[in-house]
């Protein structure tokens, strides 16, 4: 862990204090998290200052013993077998404490139900092979009771918003930027995983950062943003359109006045003031993403990440069919979405039919799909519907929502000079 900051990650995540015999490890396993989580480096070092801060670190012995730890170098490639064999051991005195309070009980006891021993033991045993420490089965009074509470709580909170705010829709996750999205899904809610899709130079570099910007900037929550396509200087550019609303190619080019300048340095005044942190990350792969979802949902507490895109993926295996590839890119979003209690979003390019390779497949892992598509001229003229609208250019249509309705087509304005996006007016 004082070497690598793979190591540093995989180890938060998968050990506790308790899974180490040396009370001593177990402090500098401590310290070492308590570091990262401020995004300090665990160094030998700060380790030492750290120590010294808690008054751990009080004697010379303890103070050979931790440079004894830091001389020590394990491989990024082999961090998975020390953690197994930590966790082994650990589980190992576990099973050592069981066998010897079991004995001990036994023996002082002279009338014991065998039945009742068994089956005490047998749970016993059962929670030490457990894979997942966190696995728990409801039981039905329990079911009920979360039924309950959870009904209970959504009333009251709609019920105080109806009467303090003016009807303003209570969401259950993230706003998402769409107040017509908002009212058919409730937000984007922890363990989503969000699937977006729109062909090339059709908005979903656009989508991302609309979405961003309502969460990141608007509501000041904090998320993470991978793009695997554009570099630091492009994104930041985007940013200065989007807060703006002065045309990308006219900032891009530098052609703007003082008055435009000014106007745009306060826009950035807001994103330094927001939740927003972009990672460019054109070798992106599946489990690099996951190392760094750990690392800012320890250091920064996001509540939602963003991978744009996920065709730019590295391969599993460059043998295998592109359908499948993102197939299991998505299967690992979903699961890193509920193990980090955080909304996912991923970015997916269409067929020039407006079709998706492996859709199905991809469906049926997520929670909400999104499609992102110009509106034809000719629905324009001929749909009474949209006359209802003003000047709607783009549908977003909901193919698969697993909390509400799906099948329906939202019309909005996307202004692609500015890259701004918003809910089509009603007249």
């Amino acid at each position: 862990m004082l070497h690598s900051e793979e190591a540093c990650i995989e180890a938060y995540d998968q050990l506790s204090i308790s899974d180490f015999y040396s009370p001593h490890n177990g402090n500098v396993f401590a310290m070492i998290c308590n570091l990262y989580e401020r995004d300090l480096r665990p160094t030998y070092v700060e380790l030492l200052k750290e120590g010294h801060s808690l008054g751990v670190l009080t004697s010379p012995a303890d103070i050979e013993q931790l440079k004894y730890i830091a001389l020590q170098y394990i491989d990024d490639q082999n961090i998975k077998y020390w953690i197994k064999r930590v966790k082994d051991k650990s589980r190992l005195r576990r099973y050592e404490d069981f066998l010897r309070i079991s004995y001990q009980s036994l023996a002082e006891q002279k009338d014991v139900d065998v039945e009742q021993v068994l089956m005490e033991a047998e749970e016993k045993l059962t929670n030490l092979t457990a894979l997942e420490i966190d696995d728990h089965v409801d039981s039905p009074s329990e079911m009920a009771a979360l039924g309950y509470d959870e009904v209970e709580r959504r009333f009251l909170r709609y019920k105080e918003i109806k009467e303090l705010h003016k009807g303003v829709l209570p969401l259950d996750g993230l706003t998402t930027g769409f107040n017509t999205l908002d009212n058919i899904t409730l937000g984007y809610k922890p363990g989503d995983l969000i699937i977006l899709g729109a062909q090339t130079g059709h908005g979903k570099t656009a989508f991302a950062l609309h979405t961003a910007r309502a969460i990141a900037v608007e509501q000041q929550k904090n998320i993470l943003y991978l793009n695997t396509e554009m570099s630091r200087q492009q994104i930041a550019l985007r940013w200065g359109s989007i807060l703006s609303s002065i045309e990308h190619d006219r900032i891009r080019k530098g052609d703007i006045n003082e008055s435009e300048l000014s106007i745009i340095l306060n826009a950035y005044s807001r994103l330094r003031e927001s939740g927003f942190y972009s990672y460019p990350c054109p070798n992106l792969t599946p489990e690099k993403s996951i190392s760094i979802a750990r690392k800012f949902k320890v250091q920064h507490n996001i509540e939602m990440m963003i991978v744009d895109y996920v065709g730019r993926m590295e391969k599993f295996d460059p043998r295998q069919p592109e359908w499948q590839v993102l197939e299991q890119i998505v299967k690992t979003q979903k699961m890193l979405a509920q193990n980090l209690n955080i909304a996912v979003m991923v970015l997916v390019q269409l067929n020039p039919d407006g079709t998706l390779q492996g859709a199905r497949r991809m469906k049926n892992e997520c929670d909400l799909m999104l499609k992102l598509a110009p509106i034809p001229k000719e629905e324009l003229e001929e749909n009474p519907d949209l006359k209802n609208f003003r000047n709607p250019n783009y549908y977003l249509i909901i193919e698969k929502n697993r909390d509400g309705i799906s099948g329906k087509g939202i019309p909005i304005v996307f202004d692609q000079q500015r890259q701004t996006m918003k809910d089509a007016e009603r007249t």
